[in-house]
C-alpha cells in the first residue's frame, strides 16, 4: 500500500516504496505494454561543430542526417553543442539537492490537481492520474528568458516559492535554461535548412519562446518489469532537449518495435514534438517514447522543452504545403494545445489528431482548408 494525503491522493514516497516486495496496484501496467526493447535505435550522432563554424560541407552533412532521422522517428543526438559541462553538472547537482529534500517539503511544492501551471513538484504524476502511474518524481520550472518584466523568472520563483535558501538553485537552473534555449534556437536553424525553408524562419518564430525545464528522478524499483519510469507518450511541445545520465532507459517506438537509445557521454538527445510536427506540415515525426526503470540504479535526467510564445500562430511556412501536398493541421496556438494535452488522459500518438478533431468541431465550418 502507498501513502495517502489528507485528500486521499496517492503520495509517492520512494524510500518507503522501495522497501515493499510488491508494487502498489497504481503503478501496474498491462503486460502487452511492457514488451522489452531487443535492439538499439541507431539514431544519428550529429556533430554541430562544423555547422556552428559555418562549414557548408559539414552543415549539409548534419542537415542530411537530421532529415533522415526526423522523417523516420524524430530522434537524434548532438555533440559539440556548446553547453559547458560544468553547467550541466551544476544542474544535476541541484537535482540531487531538491529530490533529497524531506517528503513534506516536496509535497508543499506540489502541482495542484487540474492546474495548467507547469511549475512545481509531482510525485508519479498522481495529481493527474490514478492508475498506470510512472515510477518517478519530477520538478518543473517555467522559463521565459525574454520576458522584460522578469528576466530571472526561475530565480524569483525558487526564492519566493521554495525559499531564500534556493536562490542558488534558481541561478543554476536559470543559466541552464538560458544556454539550452540558445542551443534550441540553433537546432531550429538546422531544421529549417534540412526542410529547405529560410534558415531563420523557425529561429525567428521561437526567439521569444515559452520554455521549461523538467528535472526527472527515477528511483530503483524492485519490480522493473511491471511498470515504467515514464509511460509511452509523445511530447506535445515543439522540441525536447534531454540530458540523461549513463544509466540508460530511454526507448523509442520505431518500425513497430521498441528500441533503446544508448547514452553517449557528452551528447544531448533531441526529439521532435507534436507542435513542431504541425509547424513542418507533418514532414518530421513526433514519435512515441518511454523511460524504463532499473532494479538497482537510480536514473536522473533533465528535459528542456521549447514551445512557441502564447500568441504565436502555429502554421507551417508556405513552402511546405501546396495543392499537391495540402496542409495537415489547422492554425492553433500553443496554450490551446497545452490545455488539451493536459486534460487528455495520456499524451500519445493520437493526441494531436484528437485535438484537431476537437478544434474543428468547436469552430464554424469552413475555417480550415487543407489546400494552399
Amino acid at each position: 500500500m502507498g501513502l495517502r494525503d489528507e485528500n486521499g491522493g496517492f503520495v509517492f514516497d520512494s524510500a518507503m516504496l522501495q522497501k515493499q516486495a510488491n508494487l502498489p496496484s497504481e503503478f501496474l501496467w498491462p503486460q502487452e505494454d511492457l514488451v522489452e526493447a531487443q535492439e538499439e535505435l541507431n539514431e544519428p550522432l550529429i556533430d554541430l561543430g562544423g555547422f556552428k563554424r559555418g562549414d557548408e560541407v559539414e552543415t549539409a552533412r548534419a542537415a542530411e542526417l537530421l532529415s533522415k532521422a526526423c522523417s523516420e522517428h524524430g530522434f537524434f543526438q548532438v555533440t559539440n553543442h556548446g553547453i559547458d559541462a560544468t553547467i550541466i553538472q551544476a544542474a544535476h547537482n541541484e537535482i540531487d539537492t531538491f529530490f533529497n529534500l524531506p517528503l513534506d517539503k516536496k509535497l508543499s511544492l506540489r502541482k495542484k490537481p487540474g492546474s495548467l501551471n507547469a511549475n512545481g513538484y509531482s510525485g508519479a504524476h498522481a495529481h493527474r492520474f490514478q492508475s498506470k502511474l510512472p515510477w518517478k518524481e519530477t520538478y518543473t520550472l517555467l522559463h521565459h528568458e525574454n520576458d522584460p518584466s522578469n528576466p530571472n523568472i526561475i530565480v524569483d520563483y525558487c526564492k519566493s516559492v521554495m525559499g531564500e535558501d534556493f536562490e542558488h538553485t534558481g541561478w543554476i537552473c536559470q543559466r541552464y535554461c538560458n544556454a539550452l534555449k540558445e542551443l534550441g534556437l540553433l537546432i531550429t536553424e538546422l531544421l529549417a535548412i534540412s526542410l529547405g525553408v529560410d534558415r531563420f524562419h523557425y529561429r525567428n518564430f521561437f526567439e521569444d519562446c515559452v520554455s521549461m525545464m523538467r528535472c526527472n528522478y527515477y528511483p530503483p524499483c524492485q519490480n522493473p518489469g511491471l511498470t515504467f519510469g515514464t509511460g509511452p507518450h509523445c511530447d506535445p511541445n515543439s522540441l525536447t532537449i534531454l540530458h540523461q545520465d549513463q544509466v540508460g532507459g530511454l526507448e523509442v517506438f520505431s518500425n513497430n518495435k521498441w528500441k533503446a537509445i544508448r547514452p553517449e557521454p557528452g551528447a544531448l538527445v533531441v526529439n521532435i514534438g507534436d507542435t513542431f510536427m504541425a509547424l513542418c506540415n507533418g514532414r518530421y515525426k513526433s514519435c512515441l517514447h518511454r523511460a524504463m526503470v532499473n532494479r538497482n540504479l537510480e536514473r536522473k535526467t533533465i528535459a528542456f522543452f521549447l514551445s512557441p510564445r502564447e500568441d504565436r500562430v502555429v502554421r507551417p511556412p508556405q513552402e511546405l504545403f501546396s495543392r499537391e501536398e495540402p496542409r495537415k493541421y489547422p492554425d492553433f496556438t500553443w496554450p490551446e494545445f497545452w490545455e488539451f494535452s493536459q486534460k487528455h488522459y495520456r499524451s500519445d500518438v493520437t493526441t494531436i489528431d484528437n485535438f484537431i478533431k476537437w478544434k474543428l468541431s468547436s469552430k464554424p465550418s469552413g475555417t480550415f482548408t487543407s489546400v494552399a
